[in-house]
């Protein structure tokens, strides 16, 4: 009889840091906090950490949080996740770590994943373990990552970098993005989707996607292209032309793609690969249907089409990653019978 496989939750160790923002420290709890697998069980254990032994931790708000892990914490970790702090001192200013952060970062194991929230990425970059890589933080910050670490490729208009074993974001709601890529990253579509929506936020912005949108909240008085990107989600096994979204709004081609990116941070064209590509990936994780089936469906056309565009979008062909995403639900199947 074959003995089923112990059971360990992926450990996120968040890293809590004088002057802290409560709302950044509590995205990796809301999220990671949230997925379980068929059986009811917690795929992750959070746990929050401090540089110090346990005790309380400055926050940027009139409170201060009791944090109950010291920096042992962070050598039991799998993700370790570096939320915003408005206290780096010679961390930010310098870019220099100080000893006792050094001496706390040095209990992380080699090849554990690293994360930063916003201006997190300061104590990564500190610890040398940006060289050479992409990274992106606050575009209001941007710059002076940049001036103060030459080689870092710093990109100031994304909401997320994933570089493998580093990822790093934007502030505040980009963080929420971040997390819900890592949960998807790990464990598909689906699982992230019910996690956004327990959270009731949008279920995928794409990391390439711009941080500042110059009109976030359309006026009013004119009008959106709301309905225009309801309509071709209900259509995206179809073909979609740009003047047919447009004319859903009753605005020319140049209005339409003017306002649309406005909105969103990205052109129709963009915005519908992303779409595509989301839907491929829920048809190849919940489906049996063959590659040119989801090719189709998803609105791709061809399967060498939607190979090409998944393979720019996550890095892998459509069988590795229904692979990849399948062989939990198929051991737990099999392991049942």
């Amino acid at each position: 009889m074959r003995r089923e496989p112990e059971f360990r939750p992926h450990r996120v160790v968040v890293l809590a840091l004088d002057g802290l923002l409560p709302f950044e420290l509590g995205i990796p709890h809301r999220i990671f906090g949230r997925p379980r697998d068929a059986r009811g069980r917690l795929l992750y254990d959070v746990v929050t950490c401090s540089v110090r032994p346990p005790g309380p931790v400055r926050t940027d708000a009139d409170f201060a949080v009791q944090v109950e892990h010291g920096p042992e914490a962070l050598a039991t970790a799998d993700t370790v996740i570096v939320p915003a702090s408005y206290e780096l001192g010679p961390v930010f200013e310098e870019g220099v770590l100080t000893g006792e952060l050094a001496a706390a970062l040095a209990h992380i194991r080699p090849g554990t994943r690293l994360a930063a929230i916003c201006i997190g990425v300061y104590v990564l970059a500190a610890a040398g373990l940006l060289d050479g890589r992409p990274a992106t933080t606050h575009w209001a910050d941007a710059d002076r990552l940049q001036r103060l670490f030459p080689q870092i490729k710093v990109d100031p208009d994304v909401l997320f970098i994933d570089d493998g074993d580093v990822l790093t974001s934007a502030g505040v709601a980009a963080g929420i993005d971040l997390c819900l890529h890592m949960v998807r990253r790990d464990h598909g579509t689906a699982v992230a989707n019910e996690v956004a929506r327990r959270t009731v936020v949008p279920p995928h912005r794409d990391g390439g996607q711009a941080q500042y949108i110059h009109r976030p909240v359309p006026d009013p008085q004119q009008a959106t292209t709301t309905s225009a990107r309801a309509w071709a989600l209900g259509r995206l096994h179809e073909p979609i032309q740009l003047r047919d979204m447009a004319a859903q709004e009753s605005m020319s081609v140049r209005t339409f793609t003017r306002r649309f990116r406005e909105e969103t941070g990205v052109s129709p064209g963009q915005w519908l690969t992303q779409q595509r590509v989301e839907r491929a990936r829920q048809l190849l994780e919940s489906t049996d249907r063959s590659v040119d089936q989801v090719a189709r469906e998803a609105g791709f056309g061809t399967a060498q089409s939607m190979r090409q565009h998944l393979q720019a979008a996550l890095g892998v062909t459509p069988t590795a990653y229904r692979r990849t995403f399948r062989a939990e639900k198929e051991t737990a199947a099999a392991l049942r019978r």
